[in-house]
């Protein structure tokens, strides 16, 4: 009866360390995969600052067209 209570214990345990040790794989897989994720982030503001510029265009040749226009049909 002992024998199979520490069976079942040592059973336990063993399948414990492994569900530990898959969940510690998966935090360290996650801790690396924001470390890639977080390399770039200097390129959202050159991306922010290329899309100001666009639309700052964008409406210069708005502003440029209603003008133009505003003098053709007056």
């Amino acid at each position: 009866m002992v024998v199979l209570a520490v069976a079942a214990l040592l059973s336990l345990l063993i399948y414990l360390v492994k569900v530990i040790d898959r969940r510690v794989t998966s935090v360290r897989d996650t801790l690396k995969a924001a470390a890639a994720n977080t390399e770039n982030t200097t390129l959202i503001k050159d991306t922010a600052d290329g899309v100001e510029a666009v639309l700052a265009e964008g409406l210069q040749h708005h502003l440029f067209l209603g003008r133009v226009l505003g003098k053709v049909k007056s």
